[in-house]
C-alpha cells in the first residue's frame, strides 16, 4: 500500500451567502447531496465577490482536504479558491436550409 493525499475540488458559479465568524473569517455552505462547510479569510472570499462583480459568467474552484464529518455535512480543511471568468457561448444562428 502507498500513501496518498485526498483532496476535494468543488466547482461553483454562484456567489454563496456567507456569515462572519471568529476573527472576521467568512463561512459558507455548499450543497451537493451533502453539505460542505467552508471557512476562509475575507481576502480569499473576496475572489468570489470580485468575480461576481467583474464577469457576467464565472466559475470558482474551491479545493481543500476532507475535514471533520458529521451526520450530513463535512468541513473543508485548508480551503483555497481560484476564480475563472467565462466567455458566454455564442448563440447558435439557424441557417436556412440546414437540417
Amino acid at each position: 500500500m502507498i500513501v496518498g493525499k485526498l483532496e476535494i475540488a468543488i466547482k461553483i458559479n454562484q456567489l454563496p451567502q456567507a456569515k462572519t465568524v471568529e476573527n472576521g473569517w467568512q463561512q459558507f455552505d455548499i450543497c451537493d447531496g451533502r453539505i460542505i462547510s467552508v471557512t476562509v479569510q475575507p481576502e480569499v472570499r473576496k475572489k468570489l465577490t470580485d468575480a461576481q462583480a467583474s464577469y457576467p459568467q464565472w466559475v470558482g474552484a474551491i479545493t481543500g482536504k476532507l475535514g471533520q464529518e458529521t451526520e450530513n455535512r463535512f468541513v473543508l480543511k485548508e480551503p483555497n479558491i481560484q476564480v475563472f471568468g467565462r466567455k458566454p457561448k455564442p448563440e447558435a444562428i439557424a441557417t436556412p436550409g440546414a437540417a
